[in-house]
């Protein structure tokens, strides 16, 4: 069976930056097994994978805009220290939760200073290409539940 919009698709990969160093892997993991087309993984990815099938391996190459987006330098902010309070150490990476208008957003630290701490809004992979080596290990008909919810059930998928 090839891989068509609606199927469970179970596979390995391993995902690099522009410069080749390893993000994530599933090797010597569980495979991830995902819906295809019902946006469980990045939309360039997916749509790569279209008519591949069980045993087929590929390199892919995915573009910020197929990928996690463009860097939206709006989302990138200083915000006074005050508003870390509790938090002993401010350290570069560490992750919060803001409260903006739309909702709570994960934030990253991406700069400690001396007026603020600067925060940035955006994914951490936004704004870079990022190359999967995939090997498909499955593929095959999503079940009627799974259509309805989105997402696969049973093994390497989501339990209710």
């Amino acid at each position: 069976m090839q891989i068509t919009e609606n199927a469970v698709v179970s596979m390995h990969y391993t995902l690099t930056d522009e410069q080749g160093q390893e993000l994530d892997s599933s090797v010597g993991q569980e495979p991830l097994v995902f819906l295809s087309g019902a946006q469980n993984i990045i939309d360039g990815l997916d749509k790569a994978l279209q008519g591949k099938a069980a045993g087929d391996k590929l390199a892919v190459s995915v573009a910020p805009e197929d990928g996690y987006g463009a860097v939206h330098q709006e989302l990138i902010q200083k915000v006074p220290t005050e508003n870390f309070q509790g938090v002993d150490e401010i350290q570069v990476g560490m992750q919060f939760m803001a409260q903006t208008p739309g909702g709570q957003q994960p934030v990253t630290v991406i700069a400690v200073e001396d007026d603020g701490v600067m925060l940035d809004g955006n994914h951490p992979l936004a704004g870079k290409t990022l190359n999967f080596d995939v090997e498909i290990i499955d593929v095959r008909e999503a079940l009627a539940e799974e259509l309805e919810h989105g997402h696969v059930h049973g093994e390497g998928g989501h339990h209710h």
